[in-house]
């Protein structure tokens, strides 16, 4: 006796509905899961830029110092 397609999604629990919610649900997920790699890689970059910043800041610091940058880890 052929099953069919229908009562075949009644068998597991879960209808045209509930599949359309869940994948709903997985659809914002993903959006929120995308939101926060873009603000993961914005706040990487303005990282990057800071610690150059740093850098640059204790080179000329050094330099005014008179020091070379191999003395100040000394």
């Amino acid at each position: 006796m052929p099953v069919e397609a229908g009562a075949e999604g009644e068998e597991d629990g879960f209808g045209e509905a509930e599949y359309a919610a869940i994948n709903s649900m997985l659809d914002q997920i993903n959006s929120c899961l995308d939101h926060l790699e873009e603000k993961n890689d914005h706040l990487h970059a303005r990282l990057q830029e800071l610690l150059e910043s740093n850098r640059q800041t204790r080179l000329e610091f050094q330099q005014q110092l008179g020091e070379t940058p191999g003395d100040a880890s000394l």
